[in-house]
């Protein structure tokens, strides 16, 4: 198997979930090659697409061949360059959300996301008492206090971590069952 490819905007593909390991390797429905790793987060089109492998989501046949977006270009932070929107909606593993996955952005540029996250997470990472620094209040519409009581990864207040390309800021986004 040829190296898996890389990221820019979801550097841990394979760690956050967007990509499984299948028990046995799988027919791609975009190249027709088998794959051992097959797409498990969401892709919008109006086919049904069971199974992608990465090498067609980093070189965007999957979502040319599909007419398809791994991530909503409404909803995401705006950036000024659509080459940067293009290669995150069509050409970047999403991620798994409760209601509406939202990307952020920072210094002009699609932030890379981290992972899934609560506040045990943020403890563990340093972040904790950074959350009224890092979370993202104008995306998630949640007050401070609700994010410090509530935020538990896999629970019904669920943190969607980012980190900025350039400045290397976390931020944090989060959405409710």
């Amino acid at each position: 198997m040829a190296e898996f490819p890389k990221f820019k905007y979801h550097p841990e593909p394979i760690g956050t979930k967007a990509f499984k390991k299948a028990d046995e390797p799988r027919v791609c429905q975009c190249c027709g090659k088998k794959t051992e790793y097959v797409y498990e987060a969401p892709f919008f089109s109006a086919e049904n697409v069971e199974v992608l492998c990465p090498y067609c989501i980093a070189d965007g046949s999957a979502a040319e061949k599909f007419d398809g977006e791994f991530q909503d270009a409404a909803s995401c932070d705006k950036v000024d360059d659509p080459a940067k929107t293009e290669e995150l909606t069509k050409r970047t593993p999403g991620y798994i959300g409760w209601q509406q996955e939202y990307w952020l952005a920072h210094c002009g540029d699609y932030c890379a996301f981290v992972g899934y996250v609560g506040m045990e997470e943020l403890e563990k990472m340093g972040l904790a008492d950074k959350t009224e620094d890092i979370y993202r209040k104008d995306a998630a519409f949640f007050d401070l206090d609700t994010i410090r009581e509530g935020l538990y990864n896999g629970g019904s207040l669920q943190g969607y971590l980012f980190r900025c390309l350039l400045c290397g800021k976390y931020q944090l986004y989060a959405d409710c069952d």
